[in-house]
């Protein structure tokens, strides 16, 4: 698990870089950590080099490592976020269990994590997922969608609407890559000239986290060059 802190310190540095090439303010771009398949161990591992976002897919093995690591309260300022796609039988352990959501693609299932969110607890971070790339297998709305399904959201009381989230299509050409995040940036402009009041791009990964943060993205998901390679996942939900 040492590895692990050396990985975060490379990404972040990554980070800062970028920041720095492109203009944008010092600390302006946040790190989640995706810790899907990866055990409890490996989070409490990042957790010890300073890391507290964390991002899964599978709510059954987001659910366990959640409840492993509150046993200890010295740690507990952790932030998880849900970035898979949801099931509408998935949607009360979400509301439950996360602070933030990136992952969300129609008012159906806005619907439910907003009347399942816990009247305890503030209301859950939402980011909508655009399908920017317009691919047939991968979830999101179209853009055109989106842009209605913002605003629907954003009168739910117990969602926060905070921003867009995005997976392009792989692309090893830089140029390609902020081409397509641009897209992004300019949608979310376009529902704050709304009226919207939208701070969250959360889009770049691994491969193409620099392309993310020249057009703007203000969080990264970032998993195997923290992690490794991706493990494979033990269930299927």
């Amino acid at each position: 698990m040492s590895d692990i802190k050396t990985r975060l310190s490379s990404v972040r540095s990554r980070i800062r870089q970028a920041e720095e090439k492109y203009q944008r303010p010092a600390g302006a771009v946040s790190l989640l950590a995706v810790s899907k398949t990866w055990p409890a161990a490996a989070v409490l591992a990042a957790m010890d080099a300073g890391q507290h976002r964390f991002g899964e897919n599978y709510i059954q093995e987001a659910v366990e490592k959640i409840t492993t690591i509150a046993q200890y309260p010295e740690r507990n300022a952790v932030e998880w976020h849900f970035i898979g796609a949801i099931q509408s039988n998935k949607t009360k352990e979400i509301a439950r269990h996360f602070q933030w959501v990136h992952s969300v693609d129609r008012l159906k299932i806005a619907r439910r994590l907003n009347d399942q969110r816990p009247a305890s607890l503030p209301p859950l971070n939402v980011c909508l997922q655009v399908n920017i790339s317009d691919e047939r297998t991968k979830s999101g709305a179209s853009i055109n969608a989106t842009i209605e399904l913002a605003r629907q959201v954003a009168q739910l009381p117990r969602l926060t609407l905070r921003g867009l989230m995005a997976i392009p299509a792989p692309s090893h050409e830089f140029n390609e890559q902020r081409a397509i995040f641009h897209q992004v940036n300019a949608l979310q402009q376009q529902l704050n000239a709304e009226g919207l009041d939208l701070d969250t791009l959360s889009m770049g990964m691994s491969g193409d986290l620099e392309a993310a943060i020249a057009e703007g993205a203000t969080m990264v998901r970032v998993g195997s060059a923290i992690f490794g390679p991706r493990r494979r996942a033990t269930t299927s939900d």
